[in-house]
C-alpha cells in the first residue's frame, strides 16, 4: 500500500536521518564524537536509533514487513509525528471524536492545524 499521497511534499523529500553508526565502516565500538564514554559498555551506548532487532520480531509476529512497523516513545510522539507528516499547517485540519485523549487538540494546535471535536452520542 503506497502512502505517500498522504504525506506532506515536505516530508517526502526528506533525506531520512543517518547517524554516525549507521554510516561507520571500521571497527570502533565506541563514538566519541557522540560522546560516548569508553567505559562501562554497553550501557552508555546509544541504542540503534532504527530498533532494528524490535521491528523485526514484531514484524514476524504479526506476519507484515518490518518497515510497516512504528515505534515511538508513547501515544504524545505518535500523535505528534502524524500531525506533522501528513497535515499542512494552517491548510488541513483534524477530526476526533470528544471525548477524546487530550494530546490531538495539543498536538493540532503546536502544529497550527485546526482541530474538530465532535461529541460522541
Amino acid at each position: 500500500m503506497n502512502l505517500d499521497p498522504y504525506f506532506r511534499p515536505s516530508v517526502l523529500s526528506l533525506t531520512p536521518y543517518s547517524s554516525a553508526r549507521d554510516d561507520f565502516q571500521g571497527e570502533a565500538s565506541v563514538f566519541l564524537d557522540a560522546n560516548e564514554n569508553p567505559y562501562n559498555s554497553p550501557y552508555n551506548r546509544y541504542p540503534d536509533p532504527h530498533h532494528r532487532k524490535l521491528r523485526k520480531r514484531i514484524a514476524e509476529l504479526k506476519n507484515v514487513p518490518p518497515e510497516s512497523i512504528f515505534l515511538g516513545n508513547g501515544s504524545d510522539e505518535a500523535i505528534d509525528l502524524l500531525i506533522r507528516a501528513t497535515c499542512e499547517p494552517g491548510v488541513h485540519s483534524v477530526l476526533a471524536i470528544d471525548p477524546t485523549y487530550g494530546m490531538y487538540a495539543v498536538a493540532a494546535a503546536v502544529n497550527n492545524v485546526r482541530y474538530t471535536g465532535v461529541l460522541l452520542k
